[in-house]
């Protein structure tokens, strides 16, 4: 993987050109609360994963995620290299869910935590009359 937007000296917008041999995925399924991502597809075909409904992908598509809109992943399930162009924001702060994982990150300049799911408690306020 090569970050293109590092080599020209992006700081807001991270570009990557990702390379996905047979039988890999891209990345841990997941979905984005405060970022946007968009993948293009350069070469090879691979299955993109999405809210737990799967489709092709080939050269030429491309397919963006909204912030809180769906969970996703790209496995190369072809017999050649899938090189896809990856583009997405670089907030100071994010949170992530890898729900197969169980587990949310938790970014905040520069610091990740990551943490278990079954962990996180929903705090609320309780009035009194």
């Amino acid at each position: 993987n090569k970050s293109l937007g590092d080599a020209v000296g992006l700081r807001h917008m991270g570009i990557h050109l990702i390379h996905i041999e047979p039988g890999q995925e891209s990345t841990e399924y997941h979905l984005h609360h405060y970022e946007e991502e968009a993948v293009y597809v350069l070469s090879g075909k691979g299955t993109l994963t999405m809210e737990n409904d799967q489709y092709p992908i080939a050269p030429g598509d491309f397919v963006g995620f909204p912030c809180h809109a769906a969970a996703h992943s790209i496995s190369n399930d072809g017999t050649e290299t899938l090189v896809c162009l990856v583009i997405g924001q670089r907030l100071d702060q994010d949170v992530a869910d890898y729900p197969n994982q169980h587990k949310r990150l938790y970014r905040n300049n520069g610091e990740w935590n990551l943490v278990d799911m079954a962990d996180i408690r929903v705090l609320r306020e309780s009035t009194q009359e």
